[in-house]
């Protein structure tokens, strides 16, 4: 930290962090989709700890160093208030630190220079808080940490959670005894859950504890029931009765009674034994079957656990010793470059296998063209890796970018079908021309054009686009998925396939013959034209021959033809070349009358109903856990609603799911009435 800083200066990055830090909280601890390492949260939140030591006198009332965890208010799950407090922990990151925290605790009790204090010492498992009540021994609540005061009721979801018991062992149970602890996922169930996801076409957990923290918030516990999820103790909160005088002693008696604890579990009598047993346990990392993220301290004697007391959110007596984002070093032994379904190229780095965080990385992503000058990789360098996370995979330094050797040279063609590639104006990306010609976008076009949220064809999954493509079936573009019926006698041929799973395939695809047209618009992958735009389009125009001549007069200049486009609502200057630049390219046009000579949507209207939201502006904001935001758009529309994408004095009604932020604060200050996603869901149901 610098040490010339001004006062003014400190109070304006406080505010900068206190405004990070609480984005990055929602998204980990709300959302399950944190955009940074955890490495790089941890830093913000230690910069914001030395300003406030720096600059006592500037702390904020917003300041993360006084929050726990995150808001619940727009949870769908019911409220549990915790009857003790669920608080966070300190961290340390190196060997100093720690012993300043056993120094600490010394001086806080007075203790002789020659009176021990031991601590145990446990590995952090990377998981998802709960609190699991037991009465007379027989769970009764389990709760999430929510923001520490408050949680989220998930008992339904624990019953499908084999590690915890639904009632404890042995005959000194006490009356009330609430067990703390960690849901998590082990390494081989996630892998084999985002193996599951990616072959069903859903999105990919990040990592492990994202997985289990999604499954276990789940409102219906049938999802839950279906993710493989575990659980270890590793504390208390409220009790009748502890059992036993040490943190060792009950943390034993938990075992006892039927619940996993950590098998690292140990007693240590000075500092460098508990720096030792971090080592022992940092260097068996990789080889764990779950995911930890550093060991954590805590004074054994709970009489000096009580008079050391707590600070602002975390224990006096406890400490977490974190692990440093995990490196290592290896050499750039390739860049390929990936065409994806948009035609943007992006660029791979292939590596000699290395060791990273337990995991063999072979692949590393270097973004775009601009990453590529940034770090000045080339085929050949050392460079250093690292797991963003612990898990996606990164080059953070290039160790011979000052070598004398050409610069890589980023490929002005598509790799893949030899059209033009190019980078629009203020883009950083660069894409192919190619279209529906290049096979690389042919591929994942496919995938996206049969995916839940455009066609929705069950049986057509990544695999079977793939090796449906290998035999040629599928050169045609879309149309040719109906055509496939003609291939009854090749598709029984295929290993694997049967009369049932050939004829379900066929049904799924006749089945669409008559395909909603906003959905065969999305599913067609034009730039800028998702979900919502497609229907939007649709709403205004009726018929798909009537858009396409639209947005061909507007690339023509027809200034009519581009107003009649822009003049709908979120409809602009982007989505109009994006159509006239589709329309424009003739192979697009072929491939566009090929589908429409096979299928044959019907005129496309937006059938409304009279409900309490008719003709009312309603906003939906935060992650709704039941249904997509674009089925929620879909749902306004059909009440006779207009869904819009920003809070204002003309919005009625403010549809909050979890994460809700600046819309919701907004909302509040104007006085819209706002409800949560069952609220939403009961005036749908109300409806019809």
């Amino acid at each position: 930290m610098s040490e010339t800083i001004t006062e003014a200066e400190a109070a304006n990055e406080l505010m900068r962090l206190a405004k990070q830090i609480a984005k990055h909280n929602r998204l980990y601890h709300a959302e399950d989709d944190p955009e940074i390492s955890d490495a790089e949260y941890d830093a913000l939140v230690r910069r914001n700890a030395e300003l406030e030591e720096q600059f006592p006198h500037l702390v904020r009332e917003d300041s993360p160093s006084r929050d726990v965890g995150h808001d619940v208010s727009a949870s769908p799950l019911s409220k549990v208030t915790h009857e003790v407090r669920m608080m966070s922990l300190d961290n340390a990151f190196s060997d100093e630190e720690v012993e300043e925290f056993v120094a600490r605790v010394r001086r806080f009790l007075s203790l002789a220079e020659d009176e021990p204090v031991a601590f145990t010492a446990e590995d952090k498992i990377d998981g998802l808080s709960c609190s699991l009540r037991y009465e007379s021994g027989k769970l009764v609540l389990a709760a999430t940490r929510g923001d520490g005061q408050v949680g989220e009721n998930v008992t339904p979801n624990v019953a499908h959670i084999a590690d915890i018991p639904q009632q404890l062992r042995g005959e000194d149970v006490p009356e009330v005894f609430e067990v703390r602890g960690e849901v998590y996922m082990a390494k081989e169930d996630f892998a084999a859950l985002n193996a599951a996801q990616e072959e069903a076409g859903d999105k990919l957990f990040a990592n492990p504890r994202n997985a289990a923290a999604g499954s276990l918030r789940q409102k219906d516990a049938s999802v839950t029931a279906k993710r493989p999820l575990r659980f270890w103790a590793h504390g208390w909160g409220a009790a009748s009765e502890v059992p036993g005088d040490t943190q060792l002693d009950v943390m034993r008696r938990i075992e006892a009674w039927g619940l996993p604890i950590s098998p690292d579990l140990k007693l240590c009598n000075d500092v460098k034994y508990m720096l030792q047993h971090y080592r022992s346990i940092s260097e068996g990392r990789a080889d764990l079957p779950y995911e930890i993220d550093g060991v954590v301290y805590k004074v054994n004697r709970l009489d000096w656990q009580k008079r050391l007391g707590f600070v602002a959110k975390a224990p006096r007596w406890a400490m977490a010793h974190k692990f440093p984002a995990e490196r290592a070093e290896t050499t750039l032994e390739n860049i390929d470059i990936q065409v994806g379904r948009t035609g943007k190229l992006t660029p791979v780095g292939r590596l000699a296998p290395v060791l990273v965080g337990g995991v063999t990385v072979t692949n590393v992503t270097l973004h775009n063209r601009d990453e590529i000058e940034r770090l000045g990789v080339r085929p050949g360098d050392r460079v250093v890796v690292q797991r963003a996370g612990d898990v996606i995979p990164q080059v953070v330094e290039n160790l011979t970018r000052d070598e004398d050797r050409p610069a890589f040279d980023f490929p002005a063609e598509c790799p893949v079908c030899g059209s033009e590639a190019v980078s629009e104006e203020g883009e950083v990306d660069v894409r192919c021309t190619g279209g529906l010609i290049c096979k690389a976008q042919q591929f994942e076009r496919l995938k996206h054009f049969v995916s839940r949220a455009a066609l929705d064809i069950e049986g057509m999954g990544e695999k079977t686009i793939a090796e449906f493509m290998e035999h040629g079936w599928l050169d045609e573009g879309p149309a040719a998925i109906f055509r496939l019926h003609k291939r009854r006698d090749d598709l029984l041929a295929l290993e694997g396939w049967k009369e049932k799973s050939v004829d379900n395939l066929i049904a799924s695809i006749e089945a669409k013959r008559e395909p909603d047209a906003a959905r065969l618009l999305f599913g067609l992958g034009i730039r800028h034209v998702g979900a919502v735009t497609a229907r939007d389009l649709m709403k205004n125009f009726h018929e798909l021959p009537t858009l396409r001549e639209t947005a061909q007069q507007a690339r023509a200049g027809d200034e009519d033809a581009a107003a009649a486009l822009t003049s709908i609502d979120g409809i602009g200057g982007a989505v109009v070349e994006a159509l006239g630049d589709f329309f424009h390219e003739e192979h697009n046009r072929t491939v566009w009358d090929d589908l429409l000579s096979e299928v044959s949507p019907p005129r496309y209207e937006v059938e409304t109903m009279d409900s309490p939201v008719a003709g009312k502006t309603v906003v939906f904001t935060g992650k709704l856990e039941t249904m997509s935001r674009d089925e929620a758009k879909a749902q306004a529309e059909r009440l006779g609603a207009k869904a819009s994408g920003s809070v204002s004095a003309k919005t009625d009604l403010l549809v909050a799911g979890p994460g809700a932020g600046s819309k919701l604060k907004k909302a509040e200050e104007l006085g819209i009435e706002v409800i949560d996603e069952a609220g939403w869901a009961a005036i749908v149901a109300a409806a019809g």
